[in-house]
């Protein structure tokens, strides 16, 4: 089985910044992607930023250099730096990875989410 744990959401004022953290734990071989999306009430989820699985990053269109996507790959862990926050970034954050395991499967993994609240 695979874990996959974020922590540091929370409510900050419009211009602030958060820190969110990510750790995948449990069976895994290798980490295919690691990534952070978001879904607002309303929305569909979309993606915030992550990597691929040559390394590179993507970022969502709206995040305009506000957000650094950063990783430990000793630890399977993700962290994402968000300044600048705007109240239309208030959302629940998810992380995700595609991941292999020990039994050879490749599997998408989801955490149960973080709240990021941005008041105006």
């Amino acid at each position: 089985q695979v874990q996959v744990v974020e922590s540091g959401g929370g409510l900050v004022q419009a211009g602030g910044s958060l820190r969110l953290s990510c750790t995948a734990s449990g069976s895994i071989v290798r980490i295919n992607t690691m990534d952070w999306y978001r879904q607002a009430p309303g929305n569909q989820r979309e993606l915030v930023a992550g990597f691929s699985s040559d390394g590179s990053t993507n970022y969502g269109d709206f995040v305009k250099g506000r957000f650094t996507i950063s990783r430990d790959n000793a630890d399977n862990t993700v962290s994402l730096q968000m300044d600048g926050l705007k109240p239309e970034d208030t959302a629940v954050y998810y992380c995700h990875t595609n991941a292999v395991t020990g039994w050879g499967r490749t599997n998408d993994y989801w955490g149960p989410g973080t709240q990021v609240t941005v008041s105006s």
